[in-house]
């Protein structure tokens, strides 16, 4: 989506443009780690335009808790408990809302089978937090985001 524009999800409602002050960007946290979640938690609430809507612990939370939340952004743990992310990205997908989707891993290697898989951004674990920040910014702006 461009600056100012909206789109029509699958359920018919309006998704405001992501980068619009007077509506901050949606995020779901989905890591396997209580402690990820809570710093992830902890940084991303003091950033401004940004807005914590839920956080899940394995695959089934995250489907259940996308059905009513409908996030901007998922942050999602490429080693999350469950499937494997490879068949859940296409679960994903299939909600059809224009929701961005970022993968998170401890492993740096993992980066080509998470962009192969269809994610829109890869962070490393190991990276500096402000990152992660650059990262959901470009998505939330419509750009692309390279590590």
């Amino acid at each position: 989506m461009s600056r100012g524009t909206r789109a029509l999800t699958h359920q018919g409602h309006i998704a405001e443009d992501l980068v619009n002050p007077s509506h901050p960007a949606r995020i779901v946290i989905a890591d396997g780690q209580a402690p990820t979640r809570v710093a992830l938690r902890l940084l991303l609430q003091e950033e401004p335009g940004l807005e914590i809507v839920g956080e899940a612990a394995d695959d089934r939370e995250v489907l259940a808790l996308l059905a009513h939340t409908w996030p901007d952004i998922l942050i999602l743990d490429w080693e999350l408990p469950g499937q494997p992310q490879t068949r859940m990205i296409p679960a994903l997908r299939a909600l059809d809302h224009g929701m961005r989707i970022i993968a998170l891993s401890g492993r740096p290697e993992s980066e080509a089978a998470a962009r192969d898989a269809g994610v829109d951004g890869f962070v490393s674990k190991g990276q500096p937090p402000q990152t992660l920040v650059a990262a959901i910014r470009d998505l939330a702006g419509g750009n692309e985001h390279e590590t």
